[in-house]
């Protein structure tokens, strides 16, 4: 049987290398709250996923990381289902003093962009539902009411 035109379901998995793969492993798996699935010390791999019924890996860590400042990852962004995940990892990261970058309204989601133990930019979001043409960039403060930001934002 010939496909006219395949097409992708969803993106599968992200896999990044690291400099020091345990203090990753940590990060991922406690601080962001990853499952971890597998994990193979001899090759230095760590598997993770947010949906392990579903995915048995949505995110790869492997060892072997021997470049420093070297933009090769825009971003790695995790979606979550409702505005409170968002202000909850908010939270969660202030608390585990994480670099923020930006925290902000694309319209068409909320979400807050920060760096995790090498560097590496993370994005944080939730879907408003909203469209909105992008790119549209304005501040949002975590620290309000949900209904209170969702107001400002329509």
């Amino acid at each position: 049987m010939s496909v006219a035109s395949p097409s992708i379901a969803r993106l599968g998995h992200v896999g990044i290398f690291c400099k020091d793969l345990q203090k990753q492993k940590a990060f991922y798996r406690d601080v962001i709250g990853l499952q971890l699935t597998d994990e193979d010390p001899n090759m230095g791999m760590v598997f993770l996923s947010a949906r392990p019924e579903e995915e048995h890996h949505e995110f790869l860590l492997c060892g072997g990381r021997t470049v420093d400042d070297v933009l090769v990852l825009q971003q790695v962004s995790f979606r979550c289902n409702e505005l409170g995940d968002v202000i909850g990892y908010y939270d969660r990261l202030k608390k585990n003093d994480v670099k923020f970058d930006m925290v902000v309204s694309h319209g068409n989601a909320v979400g807050m962009y920060f760096r995790d133990p090498e560097d590496n930019r993370l994005e944080i979001y939730w879907n408003t539902g909203l469209k909105a043409r992008q790119p549209y960039l304005e501040k949002v403060d975590l620290n309000e009411d949900p209904d209170q930001i969702m107001s400002k934002i329509r």
